[in-house]
């Protein structure tokens, strides 16, 4: 058996999937409260769009909980945004995380969190437990104002 034949054959059906790290003029941070990861994710969310479109943004965490990246997840419509957990696992492993902070905005202005921010967020924990990747908290962010699951006892 020819495994250079057999290796032509796989060409292209397999795409290789690569993270890419942008050092440049990242900064490095290390997040101590909701209130630094608020204005984390402020500055990663696009301003322009918060009260238009939903976004959902990840940070990613070493063990002394500095910044190791963030991911912008996905981003939406006025009333949701899709978020697979999959894909938030595997870039998370991809740099090493073993903990991850949750944002996103709420372009209505509410603070509360819905049933489905909810069941995501526990959808999320229960795959960071798996594979030892804490999840540390969930903000909602609105244009005045944030919300997190931590300080108010929900992140389970």
């Amino acid at each position: 058996m020819n495994t250079q034949n057999n290796r032509k054959e796989y060409d292209g059906c397999f795409p290789e999937i690569k993270l890419k790290y942008v050092d440049g003029n990242i900064k490095k941070f290390k997040i101590g409260s909701s209130k630094d990861s608020e204005e984390v994710f402020r500055e990663i969310m696009d301003s322009d769009t918060l009260l238009l479109r939903e976004e959902f943004v990840v940070i990613f965490l070493n063990n002394s909980s500095k910044s190791l990246g963030w991911h912008k997840l996905s981003i939406g419509g006025m009333t949701g945004t899709l978020v697979d957990v999959r894909i938030l696992m595997a870039t998370a492993l991809g740099c090493g995380a073993v903990g991850i902070i949750l944002g996103h905005n709420h372009p209505s202005g509410t603070l509360k969190p819905s049933e489905n921010d909810k069941k995501i967020t526990s959808k999320i924990i229960k795959a960071g437990e798996l594979l030892d990747i804490k999840v540390l908290d969930h903000l909602i962010i609105t244009q005045d104002d944030y919300f997190s699951f931590s300080e108010n006892s929900i992140l389970h």
